[in-house]
């Protein structure tokens, strides 16, 4: 059986760290709290669970993923914008698309992910 990760959250926070540095090159904690509208206190926690488990450092400040860190922040983020952009293919609004799409994320399958997209791909030639 496929292992899940078991604290979405660690996800989200892994994400956005991706994000992040997407943007601005650089991600520090406040970063991270702004984004996901948190208390810099909540994000300093979840920083440092994510270093003790290896999939970010920490260095002047600034938090770099880890190799293990930056593969499950980029399989969390292309799971979440297929779901998203399929949703809103599908009808719905931006915004549910967006939140239903970051909560289906976590919980669906990389097994069942892989068929999702490739019936999805499979019809665009059709």
């Amino acid at each position: 059986m496929e292992k899940r990760f078991a604290d979405s959250s660690k996800e989200d926070y892994l994400k956005t760290i991706l994000v992040i540095m997407a943007e601005k090159e650089k991600c520090r904690v406040i970063d991270i709290a702004r984004y996901l509208n948190v208390t810099k206190a909540s994000a300093s926690i979840a920083v440092k669970k994510l270093e003790n488990a290896e999939l970010i450092m920490k260095e002047n400040n600034n938090l770099w993923l880890t190799e293990q860190g930056k593969e499950i922040a980029e399989q969390i983020y292309e799971k979440g914008s297929f779901l998203e952009e399929w949703l809103i293919k599908m009808g719905i609004d931006e915004e549910t698309a967006k939140e239903d799409a970051c909560a289906i994320e976590h919980v669906l399958s990389e097994k069942t992910y892989k068929k999702m997209k490739e019936y999805v791909n499979s019809k665009k030639d059709e």
